[in-house]
């Protein structure tokens, strides 16, 4: 896993931290999720059914939140077109 200093960090002053619970360190960097608009993105999105069609709703996801996923995210983001 890379570890250098720019890929984490953790924003506690922010006024919605922690977005997300369940996590012992929240990784702020992709704070709004950047693999959300892949058709196939390695989080666990739901699909909801609304009028104007699909809506991926990402709200219980934490897979770039966590350090460890750090390198996958980026090489989702190297892939897609």
């Amino acid at each position: 896993m890379t570890q250098p200093s720019h890929a984490f960090f953790s924003n506690t002053a922010c006024r919605y931290y922690p977005c997300h619970s369940g996590l012992e360190e929240l990784n702020c960097l992709f704070c709004f999720c950047p693999l959300y608009h892949l058709p196939q993105c390695p989080g666990t999105p739901v699909v909801l059914e609304t009028d104007g069609g699909p809506v991926r709703d990402c709200s219980a996801c934490t897979f770039v939140h966590r350090a460890e996923h750090y390198d996958a995210v980026i090489a989702c983001l190297r892939q897609s077109p």
